[in-house]
């Protein structure tokens, strides 16, 4: 009778031991899964905030230059009003000098003007720019956040079903 008990109580030992094992393989395969499917959704996210990032550099550096090219065209047009100014003067007749350097310096603080006008509106369109690259920049990344909370929120559900 003892050897027959025994042998019952060794085949629900071993009967348990299985099947804790059985279920216990599926757990970590679901949760394994979970944490491959998460890491690709990561990746992903991640991918996308980087493609928007280097998108929004590119608006800042196209913006940039653009704002470069207009400021060299109006520091050009400006060199060309001191010219023509400096021009006038050394025309002038002697009498007629003063007048002609009265004239010039209005022509070259009405150029000068203009400059800082040009200047002022490149840079306000750069900054605007890099104001819009910075709002994307940190709406790339907050979705990011969301998506690596999201997929690390369904590997602890998925941990927690078993």
């Amino acid at each position: 009778m003892n050897k027959l008990l025994a042998t019952l109580i060794a085949g629900v030992i071993a009967t348990a031991a299985h099947a804790q094992t059985a279920t216990t393989a599926p757990v970590n395969q679901n949760v394994a899964e979970a944490q491959a499917d998460a890491q690709k959704d990561i990746a992903k996210a991640q991918n996308k905030e980087a493609k928007k990032v280097q998108d929004a550099n590119e608006d800042v550096a196209k913006a940039q230059h653009k704002a470069d090219k207009k400021k060299a065209k109006a520091a050009h047009k400006a060199d060309k009003e001191y010219a023509k100014a400096n021009e006038k003067v050394a025309d002038a007749d002697p009498e007629d000098k003063l007048k002609a350097e009265a004239k010039a310096d209005k022509k070259v603080a009405k150029a000068e003007a203009k400059v800082a006008k040009e200047n002022a509106k490149a840079n306000a369109k750069v900054s605007k720019e890099m104001a819009e690259a910075d709002k994307e920049k940190a709406l790339a990344a907050a979705k990011t956040d969301e998506a690596v909370a999201k997929a690390n929120a369904d590997v602890k559900k998925e941990a927690a079903k078993h």
